[in-house]
């Protein structure tokens, strides 16, 4: 689905995953362009997460290919994927709870530069704002995914990898999420985004990928989104 002439951002070709002697992705290849958001969709078990994991190297065993900017991620250690310019929101938020709000935010180290000052973070998320002084664990299940989001940011990374951003949000805050990740996508960041809400997905992804038993078993065009639906009923179990 490449257009004519464009590199990808990030190549996955003939991702394999162990965790222990469980082998968990089976070849997924796929990639994402510069400035696009792509969602992986698929059921519980299908390998998303793991996919995510695996590019940031927080995997048992990984191989076959992982490119980001030309360059093979396969063999380097999660820090130094990091560094590159790769950040992971993972699904269970990752605040830690004997931080403040702030504290969170400015924990991460900047690993480039280009990332967003703690004003520009605030425009995107003004809860958090309000919210500066309280202990990270004691905000509302909305406003520790902002604050997850908010904190990767801060890091300079210009691949960000959100796992299920909207889990168990309330439908307000899944507007916003949507809007925010608008807005990151106009100011230049690449989106890979894991979500079983196909609803949701269809209001921010440009491309799509669904997985099952670890495997890519199809692939599609936001514009081609309506004209796959049935398929995605079926795929999907909704």
């Amino acid at each position: 689905m490449l257009s004519p002439g464009a590199v990808p951002l990030l190549a996955v070709e003939g991702l394999q995953a162990w965790y222990g002697e469980s082998h968990v992705l089976h070849g997924v290849t796929f990639d994402v362009i510069a400035g696009e958001v792509v969602t992986l969709l698929g059921r519980n078990g299908a390998g998303k997460t793991t996919t995510l994991k695996s590019i940031m190297g927080i995997v048992g065993q990984r191989t076959g290919s992982v490119r980001y900017e030309g360059k093979e991620l396969i063999g380097l250690t999660s820090d130094r994927i990091a560094r590159l310019g790769i950040a992971l929101c993972p699904e269970e938020r990752g605040i830690f709870a004997s931080l403040d709000v702030e504290e969170n935010l400015l924990l991460p180290p900047k690993v480039r530069a280009g990332g967003l000052e703690l004003d520009r973070i605030f425009k995107l998320f003004p809860n958090l704002q309000e919210r500066l002084s309280s202990q990270g664990t004691k905000l509302s299940g909305g406003e520790q995914q902002m604050l997850a989001i908010g904190r990767i940011l801060r890091t300079g990374a210009r691949l960000l990898l959100l796992d299920e951003p909207t889990e168990g949000l309330a439908p307000v805050i899944i507007e916003q999420i949507g809007k925010t990740i608008g807005t990151l996508k106009q100011q230049g960041f690449t989106i890979l985004l894991v979500e079983q809400n196909f609803r949701f997905a269809s209001t921010v992804a440009d491309r799509y990928y669904v997985m099952e038993n670890g495997r890519i078993i199809d692939r599609f065009a936001n514009a081609e989104l309506e004209a796959n639906l049935d398929k995605l009923h079926d795929y999907l179990g909704v």
